[in-house]
């Protein structure tokens, strides 16, 4: 009798159980776990270079060739975790074919949150011994929960959308069930391979707590959770947009009617100061639902966004994820495959140097935004075009303004809301002494989208 799949992607994330699941996954007659094959920073396993002869350079070039050297080394089902950030590509392939099985593991999103909190205080990411089980508390922070399930509803939801077009079905199992020997069982019937008499226990939980003794202020969880539907943080969206509009970035004035939608790497601080300068204060942290009720209760609001020149707004992205930051993981990622050159302390880097380094970070982006890396599109250097887009998922902005325009525009926009206000005290970025025309060009081609949509120039002549 012939299995029903030939190969399987375990989709999953940080913190959901999926080292334990793994585990009883390789207990399977048949069937291996090839652990993250496809994490950016290593192969398979923490700190791994290499994995069946695949080089992370040369997985880079080729994702594809470390699928054929795990099948090639496998007697029976090969597979994979898989999570949110790793390689897109690869998301694709497993996605779209009928024969590679789909399990998919989820967790209460304040659940893995908090883990994720106390792994990254202790440095303990799996725990084979409870005797050596390190102890620490998180610290809720609203924003950054909010951030945390939108990330994993949109992956949820581009599974869910792939498996419901393409007529696929996947074995749905949460975090609660992965101790259950049955759902085990039932999960080696859906693979085709024979079931297991018990579990692997070699994988302890690391926080058996309850929450509220794991969260040391506690008293603010009431108040992240009411932004949330927390009737849905554990279940695959239906409904929500497949383009984030980053509705919480957005800032209203107190007491204008007057909405700013921030693109990453242009002048949100600069803007955001303004704002609240002449708005009395800012209303932040909106939700979709807060921000329709924020519209409704406004007369005649307004919302903008702001264009940065391409040049300007790569240079800041470079700047401040790649530059900034003793443990910038894009940084060191670059260094990997890339073959960024920096010193360990970038502040120390010549002319010369950031100089290279921004040309092969330019090479990066414009593979990054062509989807022929392993890393997701990050929102600091996404081109403009996909931002507004987004954007207009949930609502199109009202008014476009370029920088260099702010001087007049903010005023207008003040002055559109019924307030008279003086121009804000902006002055464009200065251009570094390193760039060169080079860089431009590169950029162009980069961002060819942005230019050709909004009719930018050169700035170096």
């Amino acid at each position: 009798m012939s299995r029903p799949f030939d190969r399987f992607i375990l989709l999953a994330d940080m913190r959901t159980g999926s080292n334990f699941l793994e585990a009883n996954l390789n207990a399977l007659p048949g069937v291996t776990c090839h652990g993250e094959a496809f994490n950016p920073v290593f192969i398979a396993r923490k700190d791994h270079e290499s994995y069946l002869g695949i080089t992370l350079e040369a997985r880079t070039r080729d994702p594809h060739a470390l699928l054929r050297a795990m099948e090639a080394a496998t007697e029976g089902l090969a597979g994979f975790r898989f999570f949110h950030d790793h390689d897109p590509r690869i998301l694709d392939t497993a996605l779209a074919d009928p024969r590679c099985a789909k399990i998919v593991l989820t967790r209460n999103p304040l659940e893995s949150y908090v883990s994720l909190q106390i792994a990254r205080a202790t440095g303990q990411w799996k725990l084979g011994d409870a005797r050596r089980r390190r102890e620490a508390r998180a610290r809720f922070d609203g924003a950054e929960f909010e951030d945390h399930v939108t990330r994993l509803q949109a992956f949820q939801l581009q599974i869910h959308r792939a498996l419901q077009t393409s007529g696929q079905t996947a074995f749905w199992i949460d975090y609660e069930d992965i101790g259950e020997l049955s759902v085990i069982q039932g999960l080696a019937a859906f693979l085709g391979v024979p079931a297991p008499e018990a579990l692997d226990d070699s994988v302890k939980k690391q926080n058996p707590e309850s929450l509220d003794s794991l969260i040391e202020n506690p008293e603010d969880l009431s108040e992240g959770l009411a932004r949330l539907d927390r009737f849905n943080l554990s279940r695959t969206p239906n409904f929500e947009p497949r383009r984030g509009p980053q509705v919480p970035s957005f800032m209203a004035a107190r007491d204008l009617p007057l909405l700013f939608m921030p693109i990453r790497s242009g002048p949100v601080d600069e803007v955001r100061h303004w704002l609240s300068e002449i708005g009395g204060g800012l209303i932040e942290g909106f939700d979709r639902r807060s921000l329709r009720a924020w519209i409704k209760e406004q007369q005649a609001p307004r919302s903008f966004t702001v264009l940065r020149h391409p040049l300007l707004r790569a240079v800041t992205a470079f700047e401040k994820r790649i530059l900034r930051g003793p443990r910038s993981e894009t940084r060191q990622i670059l260094r990997k495959n890339w073959k960024l050159l920096l010193p360990d302390d970038p502040a120390e880097a010549t002319a010369e140097e950031l100089s290279a380094a921004f040309a092969t970070f330019l090479r990066f982006l414009k593979g990054n935004l062509a989807g022929q890396t392993p890393l997701k599109i990050d929102p600091a250097w996404a081109s403009q075009a996909a931002v507004i887009e987004g954007f207009s998922g949930f609502l199109p902005p009202g008014h476009l303004w370029r920088e260099e325009d702010l001087g007049e525009a903010l005023p207008l926009m003040a002055k559109l809301c019924g307030k008279a206000a003086p121009p804000p005290p902006l002055a464009l970025p200065q251009l570094p002494c390193w760039l060169q025309q080079a860089h431009e060009a590169a950029v162009r081609d980069a961002y060819a989208r942005d230019y050709a949509a909004f009719g930018f120039g050169d700035l170096i002549r």
